[in-house]
């Protein structure tokens, strides 16, 4: 399956290397490829040069948003939260269409330090925000309530015995998405929250994962539901 990720940070890098390794074909999308390959420094989290790591991933294609719109049969947003909606701008509504978009980022605010606050809550959310932006697009909330090494793959903490959440307003691209997860990283138990606005409730799940990374003093834990 060709998959189209936005942006080149940790997240989009794990996701991106983790996809080809099953087989699929990945472009990473950014702004300006030119720019970001020549790049001195990484992230905050891996202060390796994205040039080396994309070097060290070969299967990797990288270009502009809208060709990794364009690319993708499937979207993944792996933006910073507040690069999200200047990203999919970016790349336009004609290149992003109908397409069924996984959004996985969480609209941190760092401003103050740490720990970060959502930018947006209560009443909104990123995922919504997106959705209104750009009303064919297909947006599913999903994978944002853990790590992304905890994204990919799921076993590694209690076999797997955890949950994760969809939420969006097409039925059809929520079962796609249920279907990814499993097919892609193995993830076996996902609810469907609802609409959209269930983003919320997710995304506020975040204040509370922060706390819990703290009191644990490691980020390889997930939120289970027990029926």
């Amino acid at each position: 399956m060709q998959i189209g990720i936005f942006g080149t940070g940790m997240v989009g890098q794990t996701l991106a290397a983790a996809l080809v390794a099953r087989g699929h074909e990945v472009m990473i999308g950014t702004r300006d490829p030119a720019a970001t390959l020549a790049r001195d420094t990484g992230t905050p989290m891996d202060p390796t040069p994205f040039r080396e790591w994309l070097a060290s991933n070969p299967g990797v294609k990288l270009g502009t948003f809208a060709e990794a719109a364009r690319f993708g049969e499937a979207l993944i947003n792996a933006t910073s939260g507040g690069g999200a909606l200047p990203a999919l701008e970016a790349a336009g509504a004609d290149a992003l269409g109908d397409r069924v978009m996984l959004d996985v980022a969480n609209p941190l605010d760092f401003s103050h330090g740490m720990p970060p606050t959502l930018s947006v809550c209560n009443t909104d959310s990123l995922g919504e925000q997106l959705q209104r932006a750009f009303p064919r697009l297909r947006v599913v909330k999903t994978l944002n309530t853990t790590n992304v090494k905890v994204m990919i793959d799921p076993a590694a903490v209690a076999g797997g015995d955890h949950t994760m959440f969809v939420c969006g307003n097409d039925a059809e691209a929520k079962a796609s998405a249920t279907r990814w997860l499993g097919e892609w990283f193995g993830w076996r138990d996902v609810i469907d929250l609802g609409d959209i606005t269930t983003a919320r409730g997710t995304e506020m799940l975040l204040p509370v994962w922060l706390r819990l990374w703290g009191a644990l003093g490691t980020q390889m834990f997930n939120f289970k539901i027990a029926r």
